[in-house]
Parts: structure tokens; sequence; C-alpha cells
């Protein structure tokens, strides 16, 4: 053998020897088809950490820090509540009615001290026990930890734990949750659950929705068959909420209810592959929210008429911001749209501009103010354009564990309070 044909030899011994020597976290991966992150920038953002960015790596710790915690809970299943919905299914999902109470002492005859009135934005501490309301949102926020972490690190743990969650809350037959949310904000003595109890899910369900997508790229532990069940889930899920009356009557609503619902309607459309739906649910949401829901000046008058009106300002927003992340998906720019007035997504997050990065004080009702809360929605406004969130980027307040808008760049209700 010549000494050229040994050097070729020796190289490709080496490359293959160094082949197999590159951690798995280091394995280029698939830009997975996320409804509202963006998955080709999820996927230039595993390049950029697997080379050593030094920002991206501290907000890595902060991620891997809430998925670590994550591993030793749950899972958690909707059939644990210690009575069923009304109408006796364990498997339908139950909530309580956050902002109602009881004027009354409980008592034999009346064991729920009806009946109940209304405190808006001061919250029941009896709607956390006995319903499925928190396990529902660790179950989403879990997921999505968990999901993210193993996409960006390739620790098979972290896609494990995901996966162990969502099939015993949605797959598996002893304790999986029916596709409806009849029984969402139920009030004792009033109501058995009303259409604004879809707002349980579509805050945060989207979550679910770009995690699933996140493992489906080649999370260890997932399956074609959790891929399947997962996909009739959302496609049963999606039916329910387009086809019911609970659906319809949240779609109509004129306030975040009808924001959030629409934008669950085009995430679900998206992930379940029903584009055209999907750019019809954006598209619509130009005249029937934009216009009606935002003012020539930025502000959103029925938010503001709330006793937490900093909260729900930035709290619709993160509907309208993950709505035109959706939007890219299928082609629509609904950051440039505006209405009659002028009126527009970049206007409305302007309005929170001086709040949010402590120039000046928010100058309406609020029981209490959280500087982070519109954070999200600040750095979605530069990343699409926003000459004004640009600037105000560095004096914005991170939330608590962490500014995380690098790793996944789309809006989240950083003041977490029940809709």
């Amino acid at each position: 053998m010549s000494g050229r044909s040994r050097a070729a030899v020796l190289l490709a011994v080496m490359v293959a020897f160094a082949a197999v020597l590159v951690p798995a976290a280091h394995a280029a991966p698939k830009a997975p088809r996320t409804a509202v992150l963006d998955g080709t920038r999820l996927q230039r953002t595993k390049a950029r950490l697997d080379r050593g960015d030094p920002r991206l790596r501290r907000a890595l710790q902060d991620l891997t820090g809430r998925a670590d915690a994550w591993l030793d809970q749950g899972p958690w299943t909707v059939v644990d509540k210690p009575r069923p919905a009304p109408g006796g299914d364990v498997h339908d999902y139950l909530s309580q009615a956050p902002y109602w109470w009881p004027t009354q002492a409980p008592t034999a005859d009346n064991p729920w001290g009806c009946p109940y009135v209304q405190r808006d934005g001061q919250r029941n501490p009896e709607v956390d026990s006995g319903t499925d309301r928190q396990d529902v949102e660790r179950v989403f926020d879990s997921t999505y930890d968990l999901s993210l972490a193993w996409y960006y690190t390739g620790k098979a743990q972290y896609a494990r734990k995901a996966g162990q969650i969502l099939r015993t809350w949605f797959l598996d037959p002893a304790t999986r949750m029916n596709p409806n949310l009849n029984h969402a904000q139920f009030i004792p003595c009033k109501y058995d659950g009303r259409a604004i109890g879809i707002i349980d899910f579509s805050q945060s369900y989207t979550g679910v929705l770009d995690a699933l997508a996140i493992l489906a790229t080649g999370a260890p532990g997932w399956t074609a068959a959790d891929r399947s069940g997962m996909a009739r889930w959302n496609s049963g899920f999606l039916g329910w909420l387009k086809e019911s009356d609970f659906g319809r009557q949240e779609g109509a609503a004129g306030n975040n209810h009808g924001t959030f619902c629409d934008m669950q309607l085009a995430a679900l459309a998206y992930a379940t592959g029903d584009e055209d739906l999907a750019r019809r649910a954006v598209l619509d949401a130009r005249a029937k929210r934009i216009d009606p829901q935002i003012a020539a000046d930025g502000s959103q008058p029925q938010e503001l008429a709330r006793t937490r009106s900093w909260h729900y300002s930035a709290f619709d927003l993160v509907a309208y911001t993950r709505l035109a992340a959706i939007g890219r998906h299928v082609g629509v720019n609904l950051w440039t749209y505006l209405g009659p007035d002028g009126q527009g997504l970049f206007k409305a997050v302007d309005y929170l501009l001086p709040a949010a990065t402590g120039a000046a004080a928010w100058s309406h009702p609020e029981l209490e103010f959280h500087r982070y809360a519109a954070s999200d929605v600040v750095h979605a406004a530069a990343d699409a354009g926003d000459a004004a969130a640009m600037k105000a980027v560095a004096g914005l307040e991170a939330p608590p564990g962490g500014d995380l808008w690098a790793l996944r760049p789309a809006a989240e209700q950083l003041d977490s309070i029940a809709g």
C-alpha cells in the first residue's frame, strides 16, 4: 500500500471514530413542524448552542432547571379528582370558576355555601382543590419544558418523562381525558359548565401542540402509536371546539376569550393538517378581532375595564402574538395589518411599553402589577420588526425563573392567574 493510500485509510478511520464520539445532543436536529414556535428557528438555536453560544447556555441552564424539577413530579390524570364532573364521567375535565365566591357558610343542606357571587380578579382558593385545573396546567407546562429541554440537550430522560405525562393524561384508557370541555369553570348550584371555561385550555394548550411536534422529531420513547393517538385526540378536540355550543359561544366572545379561542382553533387546525382552516382563522382575526378590540391609540378598552387591566392587556396580546406566529406558517402577516382607525398589533404592544420598561406608571386599575407580564409580547413585537419594541427590550424585566425567549420564542402568560 502506498503512503498516499495509507494516509487515506487513516483519515477515513479517524473520521469514523470521531463520528462515534460526537454526543447525540450535538447531532443536527430536524426542524419540528410546530404550530406557534418557529421550528427552523429552534433548529438554528440548537446549532448555536452546540457551538457554545454563552448567552444561550445561560438560558439553557434556566430551562433545564425547570425541566429537572418536573422529573420527579406527576404524571397527573383527570380521573384523580375526588368527585366527577356533573353528569358522572370521571374522564371529563372539571374546573371551577375562579372569581365566584360563596355567600353562605357551608352546611349539610347547603354544602357549597350557595348562592355564589362574582368578585372580578379575586381568585377563590377553593377552585384549586377538587378539580382538574391545577393538574392540567402542570401537564401543559411540564411537557413544554421537558420537550424543549430534550431538543436542546438530547438527554433522553426529558423526552421519556414528557411521554409518560402525555400518555397518562391523554391516551391511556384508564386515565385519559375525554376530548371536551363540557364542565370547565362550573359554578356550584348555578352552571354545570360554561363556554368561558374553554380558556382553561386555549391559554396554554398550544404548548402541548408544539411539544408534540418537537417530540415527533425523534424523541426516545415517543412511538408511532403515541403520535397517532395524540393526533386522534387533537382531531376530536378540534371537532368539539368547532361543533359544540360552548365552542361557538366562546368564539363569539368579544374580549380575550374570543381571541384565545380563535388562536386555539388555528393552532389545532394547523397541527392536524387543516392549513386552510388555520389560514381562515388568522385572516378573520383582522376584522373580527383587531378592528373592534384595539383602539386607535393601541389600547384595548375591554381589557382596560377589568380590575386586572395590565394583566389582561398583556394576556390578550399573548393570544394575538401566537396567532400572528401561526399566520407565519400559513402565509399571513398579521403584524402588518392596520384597521380602519390605524389600529394594529404593533400599536397595541407599543401602548404597554412605558409601563413594561418602568419608564412610566400604569395608569389603569390593576390589583397586582407585575412589570414582567408584558416582556414576552414586547419580544414578539421586536422580532416582528417594531422599532419601538426593539429599543424597549433592554429595559424589560425578566420573569421569575429567567428570560427564556431566546430558546422558546413564543409569548407565554408570565404573571399566571386564572382566566
